[in-house]
């Protein structure tokens, strides 16, 4: 046998033995119980913690005072850091809760109630279109719960918004100033209804571009059935595409970033007792609230700090993982880097601030505390670590810098079984949901903006701006983020010259030895590069309106007098695709009869199996189709999750 083979065999058989042991033992594991993801999890940080003591004990140059040294150093502080984040985060993986059966058993509780409590639900709005804001009130008034109030809260102050809360029947609050951003506009509000007669039990927060389904307030105030429950949140759902999944091409593939941290990670927080409020599509007990003072003011998350100033009081957040709303995932890739900031940004205040991990005295349990630190690490670690992982194999071409010693063989015997088996336990975990390389490209999307977060909320935390997520406007034209792109496009750059300089214009002599790892670690950087590249370039939307997949559904149009059915291939606010030979010629009027009620439409599209309808743009028409689009009977979400279609799909979008 060869001595490459040999090299090979001994330094991969760990990592092949722990891919065949997942292989053979995950699929047969139940995801739902905690035996199972505790062995699980077990295995992966017993794994991790060989990886952590290999690389303090055999990979560090020899202490002294040189550069090498000194980045060596700091890697490996910011990894440990990192991977004492994901020690504590797959701890609390172990445990998973699902509170739908809670809510059947306490439906019967709610509805045998003299008088239902009563909920003030508040859309809040400062800048958004008006297009969006019919949407939500709309759907909002479609609740079917019977005692609430709406109110759409405007920190905007636009006449237009008042009229059209008139025009829908919904009640209209402003303030003078903008004063504390999203909590002083809702606690202005808090004081407006708690005068009224008579007072609400809870609130219902919705942002303005979230549609809540018919059911929403039914389903989340059964839990508030134990009098200690202060709030209950809910998950938050996208009826489009976020920027990695538009710009890659991977919609009906891959699912938005946020499905992780909603399906999987709250989850699991609350099976600890420590799930949070994350502001919209939640509910929150009225008495409590107005007893704190409504809504903190010294964070720009002040949904996060909600949950543990009410904890401080006796009350504690509880989290029911069901679809309840729909909302819009950040259109841009601006507005995507914007929202991650604002969350590390709004973090960081609190760990300063009196409700930090390390702060004694301020009602904590353990629990909170390590979950706080996590969080931190996340922020402050993980975004750190993918910024050094670009410049170490850099500094070494360039600069001869060596800040890690070791070669590829001892690499993957001591790397690749972490790698794989913490691959193949996120993704049973999860369901598929996270898979490392679209991870490290979320985290290198946001990476500069949030260390600078991270800086401005340790070492200035407070007088720093609220900044809103921007939602609506043209999104038509294909649009390159340049000041994005740049210093993607440098690093690139630089890494093809190092790769270059290295091995070709002055190649090694031992592509097994201490060269070795940066040249394999510059071919993951030069592909993650490119696919950062490829998401700074804006993909146009060219439909007005979002599809949701028909999931079976029946559209019954008339045509001539005469009706006939066919299966809803998918839905929008602006019409439907259906399956099978369109009844008319293109622009032929018809009629749709939809959950009873006519509304004029035509034929916009014909093909040999397929064709396509319009719906007149009226408001009537428009509210109808409003209320069936987010009734909850269609999904805008990825049905199922298959790594190889989103690797094909990825292909498709760097070489298509």
């Amino acid at each position: 046998m060869s001595p490459f083979l040999v090299d090979a065999a001994e330094c991969c058989w760990p990592g092949a033995l722990a891919a065949g042991l997942g292989a053979a033992v995950l699929p047969w594991l139940r995801r739902d119980s905690t035996t199972a993801r505790a062995i699980v999890v077990a295995a992966v940080l017993a794994l991790m913690w060989r990886y952590i003591v290999w690389r303090w004990t055999s990979t560090l140059p020899p202490f002294g005072f040189t550069l090498d040294t000194l980045v060596a150093l700091v890697f490996i502080l910011v990894e440990t850091a990192a991977l004492v984040g994901a020690t504590i985060s797959f701890f609390f993986l172990s445990r998973v809760c699902d509170r739908s059966a809670e809510v059947e058993a306490n439906l019967g509780w709610l509805t045998a109630l003299p008088t239902p409590p009563l909920i003030d639900v508040f859309i809040c709005t400062y800048n958004e279109e008006e297009a969006i804001l019919e949407q939500t009130i709309v759907g909002a008034l479609a609740m079917d719960y019977p005692n609430y109030r709406l109110w759409t809260l405007d920190d905007g102050r636009r006449p237009w918004l008042e009229a059209l809360c008139a025009r829908l029947g919904c009640g209209y609050i402003t303030r003078a100033g903008n004063a504390h951003a999203k909590a002083g506009n809702i606690n202005n509000a808090l004081g407006r209804v708690a005068g009224l007669e008579p007072p609400p039990d809870f609130v219902a927060i919705l942002d303005a571009d979230f549609v809540p389904t018919p059911n929403f307030l039914t389903r989340a105030t059964t839990l508030f059935r134990e009098d200690d429950v202060g709030v209950v949140q809910t998950p938050q759902h996208f009826a489009n595409p976020d920027p990695m999944q538009r710009n890659l091409s991977l919609a009906r593939v891959w699912p938005d970033e946020q499905r992780y941290f909603f399906d999987v990670i709250m989850a699991s927080k609350d099976a600890w007792g420590a799930a949070f409020c994350c502001g919209t599509s939640s509910i929150v007990r009225f008495a409590p609230l107005v007893q704190m003072g409504g809504f903190p003011t010294d964070s720009v998350t002040e949904d996060y700090l909600l949950t543990l100033r009410l904890k401080r009081i006796g009350y504690r957040t509880v989290y029911l993982n069901e679809r309840l709303s729909l909302g819009l995932a950040p259109e841009g890739l601006r507005e995507y880097i914007v929202q991650r900031s604002r969350w590390c940004l709004g973090f960081m205040q609190i760990c300063v601030g009196r409700s930090g991990p390390l702060r004694p005295g301020n009602g904590l349990s353990l629990v909170d505390r390590f979950i706080l630190s996590e969080t931190f690490l996340h922020w402050a670690a993980n975004h750190c670590y993918r910024l050094l992982g670009l410049a170490l194999p850099l500094s070494y071409f360039l600069f001869g810098i060596a800040a890690v010693r070791a070669d590829a063989s001892d690499t993957l015997y001591n790397f690749l079984p972490f790698f794989i088996a913490q691959t193949q336990a996120v993704a049973w975990l999860s369901g598929a949901r996270s898979l490392p390389i679209m991870g490290d490209l979320g985290l290198l999307l946001a990476a500069t903006s949030v260390v600078k977060a991270v800086w401005q909320g340790l070492t200035k935390p407070q007088g720093q701006k609220f900044v809103v997520t921007a939602k609506g406007g043209d999104r038509s034209r294909r649009y390159v983020q340049m000041r994005v792109l740049a210093p993607f496009l440098t690093l690139l750059a630089l890494t093809i010259v190092g790769v270059c300089h290295a091995f070709i214009l002055d190649p090694p002599s031992d592509l097994r030895g201490a060269a070795s790892l940066p040249l394999f670690w510059s071919w993951y950087n030069i592909f993650i590069l490119t696919l950062a590249c490829v998401v700074c370039i804006e993909q146009p939307r060219l439909r007005r309106s979002e599809r949701f997949d028909g999931r079976g559904s029946v559209a019954r149009l008339v045509v001539d007098g005469r009706p006939a059915y066919y299966l809803i291939e998918d839905i929008s606010t602006g019409g439907m695709r259906l399956r099978g030979i369109a009844p008319a010629a293109v622009g032929a009027e018809l009629t749709l009869l939809l959950d009873g009620k006519p509304l004029k439409a035509a034929v916009a599209r014909a093909g040999a199996t397929e064709f396509a309808i319009a719906v007149e743009d009226g408001f009537e028409a428009r509210a109808a189709m409003i209320r069936a689009v987010y009734s909850g009977r269609y999904d805008p979400g990825v049905a199922e999750i298959n790594p190889a279609r989103v690797a094909v799909g990825v292909a498709r979008r760097l070489f298509g």
